[in-house]
């Protein structure tokens, strides 16, 4: 199902490229205090959880976007609001992500499923009596709504929201290329391509390192890098494989998709029809909002009031 988002910016702020810098620039990082556990994966590597103060409510696990983690402000701040509301939120930062490199060749990608299937498995068992709910954002959406497809009614969640989706991976690389969002993707790029040349320094990686300085647009480094690292023949086995809007009739939990029309980080051709949703998924289109955006006002974020709101009604019909 496809309706209208009940969100309403001030009317300055309804710029995309605003609502998507403005909560980066405003937001506090750091809202609640938050307690480090490290999980020791089966393959040597390891990922770090980041939790929000001890709570018996329900597990809400947030896995962030591209380059993010808790310390980011859309993460700061619905982990905040989210503990107020009784869930026991927690981040899971993919591999590397978390302020320490990761031991392994391998990183993280937009079709990454098998750390948060692993994490949440351990999660079940460890509270077999709460009811575990998930929140993708970005390149996190696009891997767990992914991995909802290809569970259907095996997934181990009650419930998930999934929040400014690529759900097209190589339009989505194409659209970073064109105007303004050029800028977005030069920093991006920027940051993965000198946390990838910092892991050259450490060990031995299948891939050209002294190639690194000329990769320019997501196209690129996915080809060399993230492509090569990850078992793909290249960026577009890459992105085919992985973009999340084939996975979408296969989603069997209730799911929330939030999104705006204007997202500077993708063209609108990429929101899937309302034919290419199973019944379980309720995609709330907003005509602004940006990329993780959705800011009401000074200090009011839609976000904060909407995805807490949904995951109280639908983690409570499933109880």
């Amino acid at each position: 199902m496809i309706t209208q988002a009940d969100f309403h910016p001030a009317f300055w702020l309804r710029g995309s490229h605003v609502q998507t810098i403005l909560p980066n620039l405003l937001r506090p990082r750091h809202s609640i205090p938050l307690r480090r556990e490290r999980m020791e994966l089966p393959d040597g590597d390891f990922l770090d959880l980041d939790w929000a103060p001890n709570v018996d409510g329900p597990l809400v696990i947030l896995f962030h976007g591209l380059e993010g983690s808790s310390r980011s402000p859309y993460a700061a701040g619905l982990m905040h609001r989210l503990h107020d509301q009784g869930f026991q939120a927690l981040t899971m930062h993919f591999r590397g992500c978390g302020g320490e490199p990761n031991r392994l060749p391998r990183s993280y990608f937009a079709g990454d499923t098998g750390d948060m299937a692993w994490v949440v498995e351990q999660l079940t068992r460890r509270f077999p009596e709460r009811p575990v709910a998930a929140i993708g954002v970005s390149l996190g959406g696009n891997a767990l709504l992914k991995w909802l497809g290809e569970t259907g009614n095996a997934s181990p969640l009650t419930a998930a929201v999934a929040i400014s989706v690529p759900f097209d991976l190589d339009k989505a690389a194409r659209r970073m290329e064109k105007g303004l969002s050029r800028v977005y993707q030069g920093y991006l790029v920027g940051r993965l391509k000198r946390s990838t040349q910092a892991k050259c320094s450490r060990m031995v990686l299948p891939i050209d390192c002294d190639s690194l300085s000329g990769l320019r647009t997501f196209r690129e480094f996915d080809d060399a890098v993230t492509a090569r690292l990850h078992g793909f023949k290249d960026v577009d086995d890459y992105y085919g494989h992985c973009s999340c809007r084939q996975y979408l009739r296969g989603i069997q939990v209730p799911t929330l998709i939030l999104h705006a029309m204007d997202d500077p980080f993708m063209t609108p051709d990429v929101i899937p029809t309302e034919a290419e949703l199973s019944s379980s998924v309720n995609l709330e289109l907003a005509r602004h909002g940006g990329h993780v955006g959705f800011v009401e006002g000074r200090g009011s974020y839609w976000l904060e009031r909407r995805v807490p709101h949904w995951l109280q009604g639908s983690l409570a019909a499933g109880a």
